[in-house]
């Protein structure tokens, strides 16, 4: 029987079938966080064969000697991984020590720090948006002249939306300087408009995209953060040939094994070309990983397990519906229809209706909607639906 180490396997919650999954596909699933046994979800207690709680995951002795632990108990550890960004590196190093395959920590570097992430998009002859690392304020002024206002500011190796600016004129990014943390290194970029798309999935283990999705926003994750308004995204049943070819690119680009992968995009106004922005060695966050699920009607987690032990995926991809997600801001905006209306209204088209956690709401809203349709033009009537303000 085979061992994998699942690192923080509580986070997010719905991750939790991960573990299910594995147990299912007959692989000692072994747990390693900093939660009491007795706080974690029922529904994880049930599916970990066993469970190390270390006082500190930041800590990397502890958690070493958690992994230790299992490998004298249970002999060699076949696999180790969170799914997450924030644990890249320490599973990295776990899976060194351990002689585990998978990322090393020589590998981590490339797929975290977007100024690299840029120079393999270049190695493959992809379009990349003009900009580089600045070194100090002097260079950051110059740059922004070399590359015209509006700029965009954000942390060479950084997650997501969160500390990224979009800076309009030279005061702003003075601002900027002056109240960010100089040992911090920071990477500015031309701001391209456009709309974000992504291409998301799965590869087996000799690197082949078993599975793949895409992600269509109504506005930029920057935009919806800054502006503290609402989003919606949505999965479409049909994806641009376009998407697939540059996807299929970066996939072999950056030699993507056994995992998942969430690439980002800006289709430029108004030509339409595509222009990577950056990858994620991980599935897309919030609620898309069982959005996979609704437009397919098939289990994602259950096809990871299965190409985990015995490289396959085995589930017909049909992608029978358009599937979307929209938020709600309730200390923003007031909505013309209640939820109990909606749920009436909508039937089984609506998934599910989700409360959103604090830490993800300023994204995700305080409310988020999935729905699913065969129809596009169903899916964006019931978005407009969902979003309609109370007059």
């Amino acid at each position: 029987m085979k061992n994998f180490v699942l690192i923080s396997p509580h986070f997010p919650t719905n991750f939790l079938p991960f573990a299910a999954r594995l147990k299912e596909a007959g692989m000692h699933t072994l747990g390693i966080t900093d939660v009491a046994y007795e706080s974690l979800p029922e529904e994880l207690r049930q599916n970990l064969t066993e469970y190390y709680r270390v006082d500190n995951m930041e800590d990397y002795e502890q958690v070493y000697k958690a992994v230790a632990f299992f490998a004298f108990k249970y002999g060699k550890i076949d696999r180790i991984e969170s799914h997450n960004e924030h644990w890249l590196a320490l599973d990295a190093k776990l899976r060194q020590d351990f002689n585990v395959q998978g990322y090393r920590p020589e590998d981590v570097a490339i797929v975290t720090h977007k100024s690299k992430m840029k120079s393999v998009f270049r190695n493959i002859g992809l379009p990349v948006a003009n900009g580089r690392v600045f070194s100090d304020a002097e260079d950051a002024l110059s740059l922004a002249n070399d590359l015209h206002y509006p700029v965009i500011v954000k942390p060479d190796n950084g997650v997501g939306a969160g500390d990224t600016f979009k800076l309009d004129d030279e005061a702003a990014l003075t601002h900027f300087l002056a109240n960010h943390a100089q040992e911090s290194t920071y990477i500015m970029e031309e701001f391209i408009p456009g709309e974000m798309v992504t291409f998301d999935g799965l590869t087996n283990q000799e690197g082949e995209i078993v599975f793949y999705s895409s992600l269509t926003y109504n506005a930029a994750v920057l935009e919806t953060v800054e502006q503290d308004e609402e989003m919606y995204f949505f999965l479409p049943r049909e994806i641009p040939a376009d998407l697939i070819e540059m996807g299929t690119k970066i996939v072999a680009g950056f030699g993507i094994y056994e995992r998942f992968f969430h690439f980002e995009f800006f289709r430029t106004y108004p030509d339409g070309a595509l222009i990577p922005l950056e990858v994620n060695m991980r599935p897309p966050g919030g609620p898309t990983i069982d959005m996979f699920n609704y437009v397919n009607d098939f289990d994602i987690f259950k096809e990871y397990a299965a190409i985990v032990t015995k490289d396959q995926f085995e589930a017909p991809i049909r992608r029978l519906y358009n599937c979307g997600y929209v938020s709600r801001k309730y200390d923003k905006h007031h909505y013309a229809i209640s939820a109990d209306e909606l749920r009436q209204t909508l039937g089984s088209a609506l998934i599910s209706i989700q409360t959103i956690p604090g830490i993800f709401s300023a994204i995700l809203g305080d409310e988020g909607y999935l729905i699913r349709y065969p129809e596009i033009d169903d899916l964006f009537n019931t978005i407009q639906l969902i979003r309609k303000k109370a007059e």
